[in-house]
């Protein structure tokens, strides 16, 4: 099955990102401990999704989407083993660093779009959202679970030694991906004739902004990964400082999360029988806004775990139905664009959270932006929760032109 091979890359290269998503901070945090300087290692990755990710959208839907995966990882595998020699040269510094982050995340910008773009090419519309908490739930594990230990104890033997094992785990991902054969059309080629690209994002903006249910959902995930962005970026100083933890801790507090995603994808066969997208969407937007207060108020280790479990669980059932309302909804033919505009919504908020909670945390202190965190997602959530049953009848019918 085709899904398989793109299911097996995307956990390798995960189990990548997952050891950098611990060593990564902790590299930042050895060179400099100033909140701003922290937060803006995430928001170099994440800026190049406001910058390139329209531009993404309508190169997805002209191109051959496996081919486009393939190339831009082999573009990280250079960028990664290019940080990890210059870490082991010592001339390591915070300027180099953001610019390796940046050209990552532009990597990422397409790639990811072009995976979530290629799915339905590879599943049957039925199976989509099995297929989706099968993929979610595998990279939780990778990403992490397994990744941020391996990543923190890796850090500990050698700073380079985390970005070398991704260069390899990105040299194994490429091979996957070209094991990866598409069985339907190939993007493009149901276009009579391809226009200018400003002409083709135009054209996907303008679809979606007539879809009520795909455009909120993206208005929603912007507005809620800003409130998470801020959070996450104080994350290593809330473990570091207010939990007490050491690096190899820094990465157990992530892989809780991660544990609660394992068990999210475990679940949500049965939860998708059993509730309405609807409640799934409400549920877990509940979760997501008590978690920033519910973390902010502990002092203990083990409870701040357990806050983390539970999100994970909340963030692999909502990603599953948000990606599986958004992939029976938009045209094939459209979906490249659209996605994009999801992803800048999705990691361009992510990257304004994690600036914002920067300079929250450099103005006042680093619990500041969980406090914001609280107040801004309770705020959302009585905005749209009306809007949440529009939304999951979108997910129950096919694409609309």
């Amino acid at each position: 099955m085709p899904f398989r091979w793109l299911w097996a890359g995307a956990s390798v290269s995960n189990l990548g990102d997952g050891m950098l998503l611990a060593a990564g901070p902790l590299l930042v945090t050895s060179l400099s401990r100033e909140p701003l300087a922290v937060a803006l290692a995430p928001f170099a990755q994440q800026l190049p999704w406001v910058i390139f990710g329209l531009l993404a959208g309508a190169v997805v839907d002209r191109v051959d989407r496996r081919k486009l995966m393939i190339s831009v990882n082999l573009l990280r595998l250079v960028v990664i083993l290019g940080l990890a020699g210059i870490i082991m040269s010592g001339m390591i510094n915070l300027p180099i660093l953001y610019g390796c982050l940046f050209l990552l995340g532009t990597a990422e910008t397409f790639a990811d779009n072009a995976s979530t773009s290629l799915i339905p090419n590879l599943v049957p519309s039925h199976q989509l959202g099995l297929a989706n908490s099968r993929l979610f739930g595998t990279i939780t594990v990778t990403n992490q679970l397994a990744g941020p230990p391996i990543g923190a104890l890796l850090f500990a033997v050698s700073f380079a030694l985390p970005y070398a094992g991704f260069a390899a785990l990105l040299g194994v991902a490429v091979v996957l991906y070209a094991r990866v054969v598409v069985p339907l059309p190939a993007p493009g080629t149901q276009m009579a004739e391809k226009s200018s690209m400003i002409r083709e994002v135009r054209e996907g903006l303008g679809w979606m902004r007539r879809h009520f249910a795909v455009r909120t959902l993206a208005v929603l995930i912007t507005f809620f990964n800003i409130t998470f962005g801020a959070t996450f970026a104080m994350l290593v100083l809330y473990a570091t400082g207010q939990l007490g933890l050491d690096s190899v801790g820094y990465g157990l507090l992530i892989s809780a999360s991660a544990i609660g995603g394992i068990v999210g994808s475990l679940l949500f066969p049965a939860l998708e029988r059993r509730f309405s997208y609807a409640t799934l969407l409400r549920a877990g937007l509940i979760l997501e806004t008590i978690t920033h207060l519910s973390l902010v108020l502990t002092h203990q280790a083990w409870l701040a775990m357990s806050i983390l479990f539970l999100f994970g669980i909340h963030a692999l059932v909502w990603g599953s139905v948000s990606s599986t309302v958004r992939q029976r909804a938009v045209p094939d033919r459209l979906r490249g664009r659209v996605n994009s505009v999801y992803m800048l919504g999705s990691i361009g908020g992510i990257a304004a959270g994690a600036l914002f909670g920067g300079l929250l945390g450099q103005a006042f202190s680093y619990k500041a932006p969980f406090y914001v965190g609280f107040v801004g997602s309770l705020i959302i959530l009585l905005l749209v929760w009306k809007s949440m049953t529009h939304i999951a009848a979108a997910g129950s019918h096919g694409a609309e032109e």
